[in-house]
């Protein structure tokens, strides 16, 4: 007996032993990845600043990192923050009514496979369509304005949500809801009960994918029509030449871009962390 307790905690120790290494490795590639990643980026920076000092590159033309550092420094007179909270306001609106209104006709279609079936090659051709192309029109229809813009983001987000989560909602185990109608569920009840939260992966990987498409559309339509904005800003700054607001609203968009789609993330922790625990 006391042999077998003995054996048990070898055999407990040795697990412990092997999984506290196992977490030291996967730890330590991650930092490595990381550090690699950063060393990269600082490599890539310096030699910009070095080529445009030394005249290899045009630093009028290409801009340099000590030039779109003083920009930065002067976001005040350049009035860039303002510009930021435009396209964030756009953005996470069109991100929004994006996502609502795609999860809203993805249960429609999920519900009625006769609608589903019909409108599946409309569907198709509408996320192939380049959606930029329907700029003029959709300023002709809407206005030119800030409705123009929130309207070119939710177009962009709003196929690829219709059909991210239809595809999820038919691809629910059969099984599942095959038990549940033999329990007499309503079709409710097995939306509500199976078929949904069996999805909560693909809608947060819709949300991840349209968060960055909503950004796209938002800064297309600023290109086009808007007064206002990190897209008209970098219109601006080519019209102009002042390439340092080009580049500086580039590198700011390329962080919002990573912000936003880290709260997406976050929120699918949460979310998980929230389902897990219930």
């Amino acid at each position: 007996m006391r042999f077998g307790v003995s054996w048990l905690k070898n055999e407990s120790n040795q697990l412990s032993a092997e999984r506290q290494n196992y977490l030291k490795r996967k730890k330590r590639n991650r930092n490595l990845v990381r550090v690699t990643q950063l060393g990269i980026l600082v490599v890539l920076i310096a030699l910009w600043e070095i080529l445009a000092d030394i005249g290899v590159i045009d630093s009028f033309i290409m801009s340099s990192p000590s030039r779109i550092l003083k920009t930065f420094g002067n976001l005040s007179n350049n009035g860039i923050l303002t510009h930021l909270g435009v396209t964030l306001y756009e953005t996470l609106t069109g991100f929004f009514l994006g996502v609502i209104l795609g999860i809203i006709i993805a249960i429609i279609l999920w519900w009625s496979k006769f609608l589903s079936k019909v409108s599946e090659p409309f569907l198709v051709v509408l996320n192939s369509l380049p959606k930029i192309a329907l700029g003029p029109v959709i300023i002709i229809w809407v206005g030119a304005g800030t409705g123009a813009i929130v309207f070119m983001a939710v177009a962009i987000s709003l196929i690829v949500t219709v059909l991210e989560m239809l595809n999820g909602f038919r691809s629910t185990n059969p099984e599942m809801i095959r038990m549940a109608q033999s329990f007499s569920a309503s079709k409710a009840q097995i939306f509500t009960k199976i078929v949904f939260p069996s999805n909560l992966h693909t809608l947060f990987n819709s949300l991840k994918v349209n968060i960055g498409l909503s950004l796209v559309g938002v800064i297309a339509g600023e290109f086009l029509v808007s007064k206002a904005g990190l897209g008209y800003l970098i219109v601006y700054g080519g019209q102009v030449f002042k390439l340092d607001l080009v580049m500086a609203s580039v590198i700011i968009l390329a962080i919002v871009a990573a912000v936003l789609y880290e709260v997406v993330v976050l929120g699918e922790k949460l979310v998980n962390h929230f389902v897990s625990h219930r």
